[in-house]
């Protein structure tokens, strides 16, 4: 079997919905970032601050692409503590995790929650897809999540033209989440040894190269700009805080005009 991200994810983060692939995997990777488990953490909990955030603006639909093997909390659970009516649409490409979605994500009666199992290299057939048509009206207001999914993106697969394709869905009002692996924090010899066993699945990008993908004349990154995930509402987020050299995550957010 071959490692997983959603489900080597799931293993950082404490979960039991993993294999012992995913597992070797995860292990090789933490030997060198052994701050690994420290970062998906931080990258899971500036989604949640995220999701309230854009939820206090009166956003009430969440598209949540690359959701990964559900985590309680989850988007919709925390999109539907403070706003119940909340709509939102999980994607992602491991049908292990849609067997565990349809098991778990239970709505709120007064929302929707709906899953897909869709990658994110063909846009047009999540924006296509029936069951995403009757959970969002792509006529109001959506927020776009693609938490840490797009440096499982290559150069070679055109991440700008994907992001792109479904900025150019949403209406404006709407917004974009984003986080993004990156090793600019840390040592040259910690970088070359994580790229070295990470490279295979991902691609590692700075923050420079991770915004230049969500260069879009629709869209407008809003303050602080592209900044570790550790850095978004920090005042909100578990104390103390970490140090960005133990995060290996950049986030943005972006408005879409």
């Amino acid at each position: 079997m071959v490692a997983h991200p959603a489900r080597r994810y799931d293993y950082w983060l404490g979960g039991k919905d993993n294999f012992e692939a995913d597992r070797a995997s995860a292990r090789e990777i933490e030997k060198r970032m052994p701050t690994i488990r420290v970062a998906v953490h931080e990258n899971r909990w500036f989604l949640h601050r995220a999701v309230r955030h854009l939820a206090g603006l009166g956003i009430r639909q969440f598209l949540d692409i690359g959701s990964g093997i559900p985590t309680s909390p989850n988007t919709h659970e925390v999109a539907q503590q403070g706003a119940p009516s909340s709509h939102v649409v999980y994607v992602d490409n491991d049908p292990m995790v849609l067997t565990h979605a349809r098991a778990l994500l239970a709505s709120d009666p007064r929302g929707r929650t709906a899953y897909l199992q869709a990658d994110l290299r063909d846009p047009a057939s999540i924006l296509a897809d029936p069951e995403l048509r009757a959970t969002l009206d792509l006529n109001q207001p959506v927020a776009l999540l693609l938490i840490a999914v797009v440096h499982f993106l290559r150069d070679a697969d055109d991440p700008r033209a994907i992001v792109a394709a479904l900025v150019d869905a949403l209406p404006p009002g709407s917004f974009v989440v984003a986080s993004h692996g990156t090793d600019e924090y840390m040592p040259a010899e910690q970088s070359a040894a994580l790229r070295a066993v990470a490279d295979a699945q991902s691609q590692i990008r700075t923050g420079t190269e991770f915004a230049e993908i969500f260069q879009h004349p629709r869209l407008e990154l809003l303050a602080p700009g592209v900044q570790s995930v550790a850095s978004w509402w920090p005042e909100q987020a578990p104390q103390p805080r970490p140090p960005v050299d133990q995060v290996a995550f950049n986030a943005l957010l972006a408005r879409v005009k």
